[in-house]
């Protein structure tokens, strides 16, 4: 059975809508959403507050029902049509308005009306989108001439950063959001018994990614991109070269490993998947690395319960890595839905002697390692190890339980053999 959202799952999320402005002492709440269509990682707490297409604005106001800003027509008219269906919305039709770059909508002018029409010109207002986002959104996601035109209009106005306080509000999942959860981590399984069954010399990594992207898309999950690399041993980490460059995709070998890092989003909750395909015999390194990578993910989970924190996750996997000497190419782990602390990475690179022709390296110690964890949270764990220049990362998506972890894939916390 697919898992839907019900109007009480609604409430409960307005409810902490004004919770978080009470807590804040302001009188509104402005929720930036980045563009439709974005792909990994999108800035979209418009659509945890509206249960719709992404790419909106949504403002609370003092305790009326949110109006939402969309950027033109197109969205109203889906909306229209999902009512057509029988579709259980969330936000009234009056309370919807579009807009254009002369008219009042998802704009300055949109957000400027509905706060003077609440005679909130002059108040405090919360805003979600003037904090930074990692992993890629280290700017604040609003637009700079967007905002300045809301703060030269509104001068008299008082806009406060509640982007911390959101995460907290909201990193603990209900359950009908860990049952959405779930499905996405098993379309997620699906995508990596795919590629699995796929994994064999002579096949392309594009061939290999369409069989993953595939599987997710068959059980109605969004699964927007994929990480993935192939080779008999690599330290890079990212899109395949072939999705940016023009240029043939590898062709799988004996010997090879593979590595994709699979997003799967079901209803806006994000799981991700940490595949690593052994062709063949691989080089001892590899079995080594993903040894290493294996003890790490066992080492977070021992501490990943109620009464630790974040950074006692990081700290272990960490630590395996030390003891092992070796070093990780991305981070070990990270919070999801929303995205929050994360992992240290980047200072092993150091190591690679090619890297010294570079003019800066980037190192990210561990942020939010203070975050106490709570039953409800989920976390991407994806260890990874780098051995004599050939890495292996493994993993999935781990929710905190109340009696400890809940691994929602064990699946690709091992290496996988074709």
């Amino acid at each position: 059975m697919i898992p839907q959202y019900s109007l009480a799952e609604r409430d409960r999320r307005w409810a902490l809508a004004r919770e978080l402005m009470a807590a804040e002492g302001v009188e509104a709440l402005v929720v930036y959403g980045e563009h439709e269509c974005a792909d990994l990682a999108p800035f979209a707490p418009d659509a945890f507050f509206s249960n719709d297409r992404p790419g909106s604005f949504v403002v609370f106001c003092r305790d009326a029902d949110p109006v939402q800003l969309v950027w033109s027509n197109m969205s109203i008219q889906d909306n229209i049509e999902a009512r057509k269906r029988g579709d259980e919305l969330w936000i009234a039709p009056a309370d919807i308005r579009a807009g254009s770059v002369v008219q009042a909508g998802k704009n300055a002018a949109g957000i400027i009306e509905v706060l003077r029409e609440n005679g909130l010109d002059k108040a405090a207002i919360g805003v979600l989108g003037l904090d930074i986002y990692p992993p890629f959104h280290l700017n604040p996601p609003i637009p700079h001439l967007l905002w300045k035109q809301v703060l030269d209009e509104l001068p008299e106005a008082v806009f406060k950063p509640v982007g911390q306080s959101f995460m907290f509000a909201t990193i603990c999942m209900s359950d009908e959001e860990l049952a959405v959860l779930r499905y996405s981590a098993a379309a997620g399984d699906a995508v990596a018994e795919a590629m699995l069954k796929g994994a064999a010399p002579g096949v392309s990594e594009a061939e290999l990614y369409a069989d993953g992207m595939a599987a997710a898309f068959r059980l109605g999950c969004a699964a927007p991109d994929m990480l993935l690399w192939s080779g008999p041993g690599f330290v890079a980490w990212g899109p395949p070269a072939w999705s940016y460059r023009p240029q043939a995709p590898r062709v799988l070998e004996d010997g090879d490993v593979v590595l994709a890092e699979v997003f799967c989003r079901f209803g806006m909750k994000e799981t991700q998947h940490q595949v690593a395909i052994a062709i063949g015999e691989v080089h001892p390194d590899v079995e080594d690395a993903a040894a290493i990578a294996r003890a790490a993910y066992e080492a977070g989970l021992a501490v990943a319960e109620v009464g630790n924190t974040f950074g006692d996750i990081a700290e272990e996997m960490l630590r395996v890595l030390r003891e092992a000497d070796a070093w990780n190419i991305h981070p070990m782990v990270h919070t999801l839905n929303p995205y929050g602390p994360v992992c240290g990475f980047g200072s092993g690179l150091k190591r690679v002697p090619e890297a010294r022709q570079y003019g800066r390296l980037f190192e990210l110690p561990t942020i939010g390692g203070e975050l106490p964890l709570a039953p409800g949270m989920s976390l991407s764990f994806e260890p990874n190890a780098v051995v004599g220049g050939k890495a292996v990362n493994l993993g999935g998506t781990v929710v905190i339980g109340d009696d400890g972890p809940i691994e929602l894939n064990p699946l690709t916390a091992q290496l996988l053999r074709a």
